[in-house]
């Protein structure tokens, strides 16, 4: 599974990562390891014990490595290039302009915000930085680190 299928993909809240993996018999493996994989096309590893938002950003990244069809390699920086990547398409799909513009009428945070958007600070850091040139209350300056 190396390209993305042409589906109408919703974004924001309904998106739904784990559906999306379950419908293309994906499955997903708990570990006790603290990293993730994508195992081969049929699986994805990802740590136990979790909260729902943790695992459903976790998915989110992982699927994109998927579609992507990337490899674990030992190239560092075509493997920050994946993770970055990975992380920037999953923001996107998680965290629509929509519900962003709606929280950040009334969040004062960006905790309060990622709580809302039920996705993890650190994603909602790198859907922010994504559009860059906006004044979002909540931006940290210098951004996120999003490789890794």
């Amino acid at each position: 599974m190396s390209t993305t299928p042409n589906l109408a993909v919703p974004a924001g809240l309904h998106y739904a990562p784990k559906g999306i993996l379950d419908q293309h018999g994906l499955r997903i493996i708990h570990t006790w390891l603290r990293d993730t994989w994508s195992r081969d096309d049929h699986s994805i590893a990802i740590p136990s014990g979790l909260s729902a938002v943790q695992e459903g950003c976790v998915l989110a990244h992982e699927l994109e490595h998927v579609w992507a069809g990337d490899i674990n390699c030992r190239n560092q920086i075509r493997s920050t290039r994946q993770e970055r990547r990975a992380d920037l398409a999953a923001a996107r799909k998680l965290i629509a302009i929509s519900g962003l513009v709606e929280v950040a009428q009334w969040a004062s945070d960006i905790c309060t915000a990622a709580s809302e958007l039920m996705v993890t600070e650190r994603l909602l850091e790198v859907r922010l930085n994504d559009l860059r040139g906006e004044d979002w209350l909540w931006r940290r300056p210098g951004g996120s680190r999003i490789a890794g």
